[in-house]
């Protein structure tokens, strides 16, 4: 069972080793833990993962390697089998049913009927408005209807549940999933180079002592503060085809702006053309002009796009393409300029990856970035970082 799961982590690309394979096995034959399964899970997921990204695969191989020993052990009398909480149809009920179902009462009542409940029923049972099962009235089960109950296994069908019992998941973070503003500011430290620039208004406790030691009197040193000197310009997409994906932006942007001293930002929508802006109240009135970009801000920026890419392929590839205003010159002109002063440019998108080879404008960008996009996941955003940091 145990080489069966070192294969299966292994094949979901977790590295599992030997060696740590040899570990898990020395703490069992220690008893460092509990003979339980909740501890077991936990000194193995201890044992192999390193990666916080990595914690939801490592919870669908325990869950598959070891089914059915976490729900067997020291299960009390009154368990609730597991073929109950399967969904057999939705119940439709009428507006004047709905209304006949009262709620049952304050929490404590509910908890303990439903101890009682568990205590007393020995079968299982679908419809009804007592028992616990599925697709009754009953304020205890699954895929009916009760406007005040307590839902156990199954899937939330009105939001009226005043607490869910549903069998432990192990589910925790994948490096595949969209991005918090805590991990996007972990992932964006890769794209770091320190230095010390400026007035140096920050004691140097290393060379004060120093100094003392040699000269036999106080010798306070001062140096600038150590800040990251990388410096990096946004291009946010904004509007149309980009709205579902505003949270995930703001968190990206409250990220690096946090993150980086020397960060210029600016908007677009869909491509950038010869006009990007900073306030989206005034985007016809106070635009900057592109030319005004690339002059002002040198080689040295690295360059980020934030869009989706989704828009018609002539916005992109013709003049007079853009859906707001007329442009003397095709986006890809522009897109092309901006990645030729900037070297270091990459592309994030937040729509999923495995969804782009369905857009024309998609592989559009992706062939002006020449391939530069990359997923706006944590995963993602670490192949970007990487990238921007490839010295060149």
């Amino acid at each position: 069972m145990f080489f069966s799961f070192v294969d299966e982590l292994r094949a979901a690309g977790i590295s599992a080793s030997m060696k740590e394979h040899l570990l898990l096995l020395e703490a069992l034959d220690r008893d460092v833990i509990e003979a339980t399964p909740e501890a077991f899970y936990y000194l193995a997921r201890a044992t192999f993962v390193k990666d916080e990204g990595l914690l939801d695969r490592f919870d669908q191989v325990f869950a598959k390697v070891f089914r059915g020993i976490a729900s067997d052990y020291g299960v009390a009398p009154a368990e609730i089998p597991e073929e109950w909480l399967k969904a057999i149809a939705e119940k439709y009920l009428s507006p004047e049913e709905m209304e006949a179902i009262k709620s049952l009462g304050s929490w404590d009542e509910i908890m303990e009927t439903l101890k009682k409940r568990l205590e007393e029923q020995q079968g299982r049972h679908q419809g009804g408005n007592k028992w616990i099962g599925t697709g009754g009235t009953s304020p205890y089960g699954n895929s009916g209807y009760n406007p005040e109950g307590v839902r156990i296994g199954g899937e939330s069908r009105h939001k009226r549940a005043v607490k869910v019992w549903d069998q432990r998941a192990f589910k925790n973070l994948d490096n595949t999933r969209e991005l918090g503003t805590r991990n996007i500011k972990v992932a964006l430290r890769r794209l770091r180079r320190f230095a010390r620039e400026g007035a140096a208004d920050e004691l140097d406790l290393d060379a004060t002592v120093a100094g003392t030691a040699r000269q036999g009197w106080l010798d306070i040193q001062m140096r600038p503060e150590r800040h990251n000197a990388v410096k990096l310009l946004l291009f946010l997409d904004v509007g149309g085809s980009m709205d579902p994906f505003i949270k995930v932006c703001e968190e990206l942007f409250s990220a690096a702006t946090s993150e980086f001293k020397n960060l210029e930002f600016f908007y677009f929508h869909n491509c950038p053309y010869e006009g990007v802006w900073k306030d989206n109240r005034r985007r016809f009135s106070e635009r900057t002009p592109t030319w005004d970009v690339l002059h002002k801000y040198g080689h040295d920026y690295k360059l980020v796009f934030v869009g989706d890419a989704s828009m018609s392929p002539y916005e992109i590839t013709h003049p007079g393409g853009s859906v707001e205003h007329f442009n003397e010159e095709a986006g890809a002109g522009w897109l092309q300029r901006l990645t030729n002063t900037y070297p270091a440019a990459v592309w994030l998108n937040p729509v999923p990856e495995q969804h782009w080879g369905y857009s024309q404008s998609v592989r559009l960008i992706r062939e002006l970035m020449t391939d530069r996009m990359y997923p706006l996941t944590l995963d993602g955003l670490d192949e970007a970082m990487r990238e921007l940091s490839r010295k060149r």
